[in-house]
C-alpha cells in the first residue's frame, strides 16, 4: 500500500500549526501533539491537540468508509 502525505492545519488566531504525515504513521502524529501541547513556548494546548485528534478520527473513519465502499462495489461487480 502507498503512503500518501497528510496534513492537518491548525488556524489559532495570528498562528497557523501544520502537521504534516505520511498515511499509517496517524501514532507518531498523535505523539507530535502531545510534545507541543506539553511545550508551553508556543500557544498551542491541550484543547487544541484534542481538535486535532478529533479531526484525525474523522479522516480515518471517511478512509475506512471509502475503502469498505470500494470493496463492496467490486464485490457486487464480480458476482
Amino acid at each position: 500500500m502507498k503512503k500518501t502525505k497528510q496534513q492537518l492545519v491548525l488556524n489559532k488566531g495570528t498562528e497557523k500549526f501544520i502537521f504534516r504525515y505520511e498515511s499509517g504513521c496517524e501514532d507518531k502524529l498523535l505523539d507530535a501533539l502531545i510534545e507541543q501541547a506539553k511545550d508551553r513556548r508556543t500557544d498551542f494546548d491541550w484543547f487544541d491537540a484534542a481538535v486535532l485528534s478529533f479531526k484525525l478520527t474523522q479522516s480515518l473513519i471517511g478512509q475506512a468508509d471509502e475503502l469498505l465502499s470500494r470493496n463492496t462495489d467490486a464485490q457486487i461487480h464480480a458476482n
